[in-house]
């Protein structure tokens, strides 16, 4: 059941533009499934969706490029761990690291090849992640801190 559920949300998100947990709710309700807010939150955090700009300028749920494969996995148990804190101002995304791991952490930021990011710069214990607007700014500092979170 559990799967077949998954298998749903993951159609769903691909054939229509879905922005919140309940216009996905909704969806998968139209669909003949009945389910709880609270099983697609859940089913939400293990697909490690994502919400990247869609065609029409909207915030859709999307699967990440690199979904959460072996490089997922070590992004979640190595270099989450390195992580101290995220931030922004304005366009730009600021990753803290505890000394010398901005290269690792930046190197995995790269390979998850996140929309709306521009370009990394790493540094000893800092990176700096530009990003093409403020609002991908937000969006990239909640993804890194949802990993940080797994």
């Amino acid at each position: 059941m559990k799967k077949k559920r998954l298998e749903l949300v993951l159609k769903t998100i691909e054939e229509k533009d879905i922005s919140t947990q309940e216009e996905l709710l909704q969806a998968l309700r139209q669909s003949g499934l009945e389910v709880t807010q609270a099983t697609i939150s859940r089913d939400i955090k293990e697909l490690g969706l994502i919400k990247s700009m869609g065609k029409n300028g909207k915030y859709r749920y999307t699967v990440p490029k690199t979904a959460m494969t072996e490089a997922g996995r070590n992004f979640h148990n190595i270099i989450a761990p390195s992580i101290l804190w995220v931030d922004y101002a304005v366009n730009t995304a600021v990753i803290k690291c505890y000394a010398g791991m901005a290269q690792a952490v930046c190197a995995a930021v790269d390979t998850m090849e996140l929309s709306g990011v521009v370009g990394t710069l790493a540094g000893d214990d800092t990176i700096f992640v530009l990003c093409r607007s403020e609002e991908m700014a937000v969006e990239f500092i909640n993804t890194i801190r949802n990993l940080m979170n797994k």
